[in-house]
């Protein structure tokens, strides 16, 4: 084994995004999965994390950050997610959850829900590629990748699947809250966003621990 990891990794190029789970099924894992979260950064609404495993047969070079992507694509690359059989978790954290154990670990905690939702469908995953600096509450063995990403095409899939829920979980808060266009802002701070806190005062859907609404509570 130790030959082949060697060549694995001699041949893996900068643009390589299934090198991890590859190295990984050479380890002897069978089933790895990417995990990442949308929303650490807004003012309002939850935050929303999804886990896939890809097929190892998948073209993997289709997924990217979904930060990078448009939302029709995104929303191409999600159908053909489903299209292809990738197993598919999603895991959603509330905004009073947010403000009572913080959005580090709010985002952990999805991402672990996202984890045991696949599960409920899907064989569990026996090694997890984590986006970002903290691994999960999980007792699954797993590696956190900083910029994960971009790094790795089950996370850049996952960013994806999050991405995309969140933002329909936005638009039906905007049908409840429209004075806010969470519609186009998402939750995130924008200058119209902050304006409108400012004259209406936070809503429901504010996480009121965080600065530029708490000053408004």
């Amino acid at each position: 084994m130790g030959s082949l990891l060697t060549a694995l990794t001699a041949i893996a190029g900068p643009m390589d995004s299934f090198h991890h789970e590859r190295i990984l099924s050479v380890k002897g894992y069978r089933c790895v999965a990417g995990t990442d979260e949308a929303g650490r950064g807004p003012l309002a609404g939850p935050v929303v994390a999804a886990c896939i495993v890809l097929p190892p047969d998948c073209d993997y070079s289709l997924y990217r950050d979904s930060k990078t992507l448009t939302h029709a694509k995104r929303l191409q690359l999600c159908s053909t997610l489903i299209t292809i059989g990738a197993s598919i978790g999603v895991g959603i954290v509330s905004v009073e959850i947010i403000d009572t154990i913080n959005i580090l670990r709010a985002s952990l905690l999805a991402m672990k829900l996202a984890v045991d939702d696949l599960a409920t469908r899907h064989p569990t995953p026996d090694f997890i590629l984590v986006d970002g600096k903290f691994t999960l509450p999980s007792t699954i063995a797993q590696e956190a990748l900083i910029k994960g990403d971009s790094r790795s095409a089950s996370i850049a899939a996952a960013s994806n699947i999050a991405k995309v829920q969140r933002d329909a979980l936005m638009d039906e808060l905007h049908v409840t809250f429209p004075q806010y266009n969470f519609a186009r802002n998402k939750g995130y701070p924008t200058r119209e966003h902050r304006l409108a806190i400012a004259r209406y005062g936070p809503c429901p859907a504010h996480r009121r621990t965080f600065r530029g609404v708490k000053e408004f509570v």
